[in-house]
């Protein structure tokens, strides 16, 4: 039997509503109560420093600002807590959720200790900076910015013990750059909490959708590398050459809220809900969609796709964005161009497949490969022989 370890994650990618980070850790620490004697330590930002125990979970929250009143994320100025409540609680391995200052006190905390530090890169973040300083500087700004970016991660990441990836793509792009301490770590999904079962027209007719009406609709952060605005232009073209046939619904907060306020005085059947933070309630929202569409071109897994599929709610992406390797309708269900023209043509190619099947044949994939419960026994192994070889 092998024996129980006290695990610790550190991130500033928490907040009350953010995305797959905080799922990831919640998952993670509900497989643990269920299914291992493990403990476990989570270092988030919050409005005060505090701490809260339940059972083998323990909460450290530091004080740090908010620098987003949309998504609500906090920034720790102060590092020294966080060293202080690493240092304190002694974990077997250490796993760092960010690439800023927290993943340097992470591994500050390692060597302090001499246990293994893990950093699970989420997302490739200088895409990012790379489209504003190219929007503003030119390519020769965007350049130098790529370098440097370059230069920082492979400094940050190769003085990592392992480097998680949640995708193939991901991988190669840090492999790249030179970091070769990689291991895929794939995201997972609650297959029995998101179910089809759920669906639920009566939901649906008290949002204003008409029974006939296809429900397309996205879910995740309101952010501009989420590309609302072509998904929104998207819409009015499927609209364009479908009539009144197609709906859209949004569900999340963000920056780019106002942008769909705007878009919802100008173009009929389109709705807004904010965040959901209860999973069955977000299972049934997946679940009652005809048409999952996400317009993303960034992305590192695509977790919203996987779950609308495990809901039995077919899923597009743009081919290239990350999110295709989990995209299991078909040719049909992903975009070859990342114009709103050709997403609005994949959507009404999309439509014209009988989804109820291909949503079935979608979550028998989905319960092949990504149940959570198959994600976390190996992740739980690997951190097990991380700790034994310190």
């Amino acid at each position: 039997m092998k024996s129980a370890l006290k695990i610790c994650d550190v991130t500033q990618f928490y907040s009350p509503v953010s995305g797959g980070v905080k799922r990831y850790l919640t998952e993670k620490r509900d497989y643990l109560e269920q299914y291992t004697d493990h403990e476990h330590v989570l270092i988030v930002p919050g409005p005060r420093t505090t701490m809260e125990q339940k059972g083998r979970l323990k909460t450290c929250y530091v004080a740090a600002p908010r620098v987003s009143f949309t998504s609500h994320y906090r920034i720790v100025l102060n590092r020294k807590p966080v060293l202080e409540a690493i240092l304190r609680e002694n974990p077997d391995v250490i796993e760092a959720g960010e690439p800023y200052q927290l993943a340097w006190t992470c591994l500050r905390a390692g060597q302090q200790l001499r246990k293994p530090v893990v950093g699970f890169y989420h997302s490739h973040f200088p895409e990012s900076y790379l489209r504003t300083f190219s929007r503003f500087g030119g390519p020769p700004t965007a350049a130098l910015v790529d370098s440097i970016s370059q230069s920082y991660i492979r400094k940050l990441y190769g003085r990592f013990d392992l480097t998680l990836v949640a995708s193939t793509k991901l991988e190669k792009v840090l492999n790249g750059i030179g970091v070769h301490n990689t291991r895929i770590v794939p995201l997972g999904v609650e297959t029995d909490v998101f179910v089809p079962a759920l669906r639920s027209m009566e939901w649906r007719r008290s949002l204003g959708i008409r029974d006939r009406q296809i429900l397309l609709l996205f879910v995740g952060r309101l952010a501009r590398e989420k590309r609302l605005d072509c998904l929104l232009q998207a819409f009015a073209r499927v609209r364009h050459y479908a009539g009144d046939r197609f709906a859209l619904l949004i569900v999340g907060e963000g920056g780019e809220g106002a942008r769909v306020e705007e878009f919802q005085k100008i173009q009929h059947d389109v709705y807004r809900l904010p965040y959901e933070g209860d999973t069955k309630k977000l299972a049934s929202i997946y679940a009652s969609a005809d048409l999952m569409v996400h317009a993303g071109l960034c992305e590192t897994f695509g977790l919203v796709v996987l779950e609308a599929q495990a809901c039995g709610t077919p899923a597009i992406a743009i081919h290239g964005s990350g999110m295709e390797e989990n995209i299991f309708g078909g040719g049909d269900f992903l975009c070859h161009g990342s114009d709103p023209e050709s997403l609005a043509k994949c959507i009404l190619h999309a439509y014209q497949n009988d989804l109820r099947e291909v949503g079935r044949q979608a979550r028998e994939m989905v319960i092949q490969k990504y149940p959570w419960t198959v994600v976390f026994r190996r992740l739980f192994d690997l951190y097990s022989q991380l700790a034994a070889k310190k």
